[in-house]
């Protein structure tokens, strides 16, 4: 069945999957020491123009958020995030089940609203009885958002502007990182991100590998015993070099990029044919997930062809359902999905 229900479906890309059958038999220390995450790291340093940043590979992105929150939050501290985000919403309760709450605020199309964020601290810390709550101790946010949508270079200056005045770190979930990093409407770079947040990661599961992210502390700034924590968590592999290799290859002659950037120019395919037959989107993504408003009979006839993702209702009569495009999608995907449309 033709599936644009996630971008995570397909394995590796071909090149990954190459240099993990040339480096197999190619013994290596583990943990991330071998010569492949080491080589990984220091293109992601070149990549970020942070030399001195601290690059961690980690299994899976609920293990990364949680695992950056347990290091930056003390123990009295929760996390501050808009009520879409995928800490709050799709994790399980990973985050409270480290014993930090989320603590939340309304989203803007997806994003958390830097004027919304001040609001709330200035309320919180004006509240004579704020000792007796859960402390902001970190700010989430993901980019792109769980809507598909981006935040400018000075939308995330203005968050940076309120998080150092209030000494909260930033940090920035990159599950889907390439894909907004390669869209046509955004004015934000890797570098940029570095510069602005505390912590991020570049997710590798969802653009192209076959698992892991890349957690990245800008200027030196991880936590103390970081890797313990990563270790204390799950997500420490001790086949390393599964990561490394993976990671080393993507950050070699701009494959992240480049994949990425196919993934947005079938998203632009899919959103134009959508448009091109008269339907209506929920919000207008700029990233591989696009939110159509179908009538809910025509989801069920179209879900005995295609896989896609329900998202929410819209009315009696209607939903919002996603389609994502991936590194893997082809023009004849996008082909066939229009030809499950007309066929209504």
């Amino acid at each position: 069945m033709l599936s644009f229900e996630n971008d995570y479906s397909e394995g590796a890309h071909e090149k990954i999957l190459q240099r993990l059958a040339e480096t197999n038999r190619v013994q290596q220390p583990g943990y991330g020491e071998d010569a492949y995450s080491r080589s990984a790291k220091e293109k992601i340093r070149a990549a970020c123009r942070d030399p001195e940043a601290d690059v961690f590979f980690l299994s899976g992105g609920t293990q990364a958020n949680l695992t950056v929150l347990s290091a930056l939050l003390g123990t009295t501290e929760g996390v501050l995030a808009a009520d879409t985000g995928h800490v709050s919403v799709h994790e399980a309760g990973a985050i409270e089940g480290t014993a930090h709450k989320v603590l939340t605020l309304p989203h803007r199309a997806g994003r958390l609203d830097a004027g919304d964020l001040e609001a709330w601290l200035k309320a919180f810390y004006g509240d004579p009885t704020c000792d007796h709550m859960v402390q902001p101790g970190a700010v989430y946010i993901s980019h792109p958002t769980e809507f598909g949508t981006l935040y400018s270079r000075g939308q995330l200056e203005d968050l940076r502007r309120v998080c150092s005045a209030y000494h909260l770190p930033l940090f920035l979930d990159g599950a889907r990182l390439g894909y907004g990093l390669m869209s046509r409407n955004t004015d934000v770079t890797l570098p940029d991100i570095a510069r602005l947040t505390d912590v991020f990661y570049i997710g590798g599961t969802k653009v192209g590998a076959l698992c892991g992210e890349a957690v990245v502390f800008p200027r030196h700034g991880a936590p103390r015993h970081f890797f313990t924590h990563v270790k204390q968590h799950g997500a420490l592999t001790a086949k390393g070099r599964l990561l490394g290799v993976q990671f080393d290859t993507l950050f070699t002659d701009d494959l992240y990029f480049s994949i990425s950037r196919h993934a947005i120019e079938m998203a632009e395919l899919l959103k134009a044919g959508f448009a091109a037959r008269g339907y209506r989107f929920y919000l207008d993504s700029p990233t591989n997930q696009q939110f159509v408003v179908l009538p809910l009979a025509e989801m069920a006839r179209l879900r005995e062809r295609v896989r896609f993702s329900y998202w929410c209702p819209y009315d009696a009569e209607h939903a919002v359902v996603r389609f994502a495009t991936s590194w893997a999608t082809t023009e004849e995907n996008i082909a066939e999905l229009m030809e499950a449309l007309d066929a209504r």
